[in-house]
């Protein structure tokens, strides 16, 4: 038995060097989570993930995180829609088409394992790192949806790995950065938090990823990630789980500020995890600390082979249920699957307050933040040029001008020099409101302006403005939020409870 299988590790770049392939052959490791950096051309990346195979065998694991919205890694696909969007449709067979989109475009290049969906319930505004990544706020819906997504995934291909187990959309701090608490009572989490993952393990999908939160009323010691009572108690003995448990990436803060040096590795497997996974960000070092921390344990008796041959019983079964054989992405299914992200984008269009139509010839005004910061599981964001670009396809008379964090110069002059002219306020940020925001959203409340929340749905009913919410930023949710300020279309249902604000 090889304990290097339990590893699903990180690679630099875009193309395994034969550094890097006589690394990963020399420890086989169980596979590989590949990031946006390792993503390019089609043909490019399918001969990295060839590599891959051929150093670690043909039974390695390929991973990546193509959840939809705006964590995306392949980007040269039709866009699977935020999950929230698809919240916003409450169509469940649209939820299992959506993880079809998802998987076609990663097994065309043979990723045969999605970190995805977010099974998380989103009923805490202030949340830094879940919001739109959830379905809604009520876990009756991010149930159906979540597993019907999953299930569309698992149907054209792709594994999926639900997340974050035992839950976490009640959190307001990002686990990337500290250690979250959730301070409430199983009965609580029963009825919330954990209907979402019990109707998966139901169902039967794939594998489901740890979250990295101390949950007292479980453990008062130990993350979920590490909690023998969570994975092992909960989630196997009680639930009857038998798929793959994969922690999530253990050089986040919540963990690696607490267990160094790889030590969190074997207590996850330990705890009842089958996969580890350990992201370097360029370096290789941390792979290698890790597997040592596994033999280490071993050795001593803290881990046993027992629990290292059940959870290598399950990749290797996972592996064969979903063998990752390249399935080519035709012409036709692109186009087809294209269309139906943009219906999708159009339907989930949410108005909140009174919308006004604008006439295509109108002279519009546009204020967008400078640099939308990232952060997280978050790769990128939509530049105010960007978006203005896209908005002038449909107003081609429409002026833009860009504001900072407190700066508001710009967007004052702009507002002074057309005072009758209608005004957009584009909210392309998701890490917290800024002052600029703010003070420019009491200005257009006062001259009848709009807000276009294109990331953070949270912000409509945050700004005294009325809202058009499109759950993403991608192309098709900016031709959609243009189509409607054109049309007053906007069919979506908000999928936030009123009390979430």
């Amino acid at each position: 038995m090889n304990p290097a299988r339990t590893l699903i590790v990180d690679l630099p770049g875009p193309d395994l060097t034969p550094e890097e392939g006589r690394f990963l052959a020399r420890h086989g490791f169980g596979g590989v989570c590949l990031f946006a950096r390792n993503i390019t051309t089609p043909e490019r990346t399918a001969r990295l993930v060839r590599a891959i195979r051929d150093a670690l065998g043909p039974d390695a694991l390929i991973a990546t995180d193509q959840e939809g919205g705006a964590v995306l890694r392949r980007l040269d696909v039709p866009h699977p829609p935020t999950p929230m969007g698809l919240g916003a449709l409450r169509d469940p067979a649209a939820a299992r088409e959506a993880g079809a989109v998802a998987a076609r475009g990663l097994l065309d290049l043979g990723i045969n394992w999605n970190f995805a969906p977010s099974l998380d319930v989103n009923v805490n505004p202030r949340n830094p790192v879940i919001g739109e990544r959830a379905f809604g706020s009520d876990p009756a819906l991010v149930a159906q949806l979540g597993v019907a997504w999953a299930l569309g995934s698992e149907a054209a291909g792709v594994m999926s790995a639900v997340k974050h187990f035992p839950g976490h959309g009640d959190t307001q701090v990002d686990s990337h950065l500290d250690l979250p608490t959730v301070n409430k009572s199983r009965e609580a989490l029963e009825g919330c938090e954990w209907r979402p993952f019990r109707a998966a393990v139901q169902a039967g999908v794939g594998s489901v990823m740890t979250a990295h939160i101390l949950y007292p009323a479980l453990d008062t010691e130990r993350p979920a990630t590490l909690s023998p009572t969570v994975l092992t108690g909960l989630l196997r003995s009680e639930w009857g789980y038998e798929g793959v448990v994969v922690t999530d990436a253990m050089d986040m803060r919540a963990i690696a500020d607490r267990y160094p040096g790889g030590l969190g590795a074997p207590l996850t497997l330990a705890a009842g995890a089958d996969a580890v996974l350990v992201c370097g960000h360029g370096e290789l070092a941390p792979h290698a600390r890790h597997l040592n921390a596994i033999r280490h344990a071993l050795r001593d008796g803290r881990l046993t082979e027992a629990r290292l041959h059940e959870a290598l019983s399950r990749l290797a079964a996972a592996a064969r249920r979903f063998p990752g054989a390249r399935r080519p992405y035709t012409a036709a299914d692109r186009e087809r699957d294209e269309a139906q992200v943009q219906q999708w984008a159009r339907a989930g269009v949410t108005r909140v307050g009174q919308v006004p139509r604008l006439p295509a010839d109108a002279e519009v005004l546009l204020l967008t933040p400078d640099q939308p910061e990232v952060g997280g599981p978050y790769g990128d964001s939509l530049r105010g040029e960007a978006l203005a670009a896209a908005l002038r396809a449909y107003f081609p008379r429409l002026r833009h001008a860009d504001h900072g964090v407190r700066d508001v110069a710009a967007a004052r002059a702009l507002l002074e020099a057309y005072p009758d002219a209608p005004a957009l306020l584009a909210t392309t940020t998701r890490w917290g409101l800024s002052p600029a925001q703010e003070e420019l959203a009491g200005l257009l409340a006062a001259r009848g302006g709009l807000h276009l929340a294109l990331w953070n749905p949270e912000y409509a009913r945050a700004l005294p403005l009325p809202a058009l919410v499109t759950y993403g930023y991608r192309p098709a949710q900016l031709a959609a939020v243009a189509q409607a300020l054109l049309s007053g279309a906007a069919p979506g249902h908000l999928p936030l409870a009123a009390t979430d604000l």
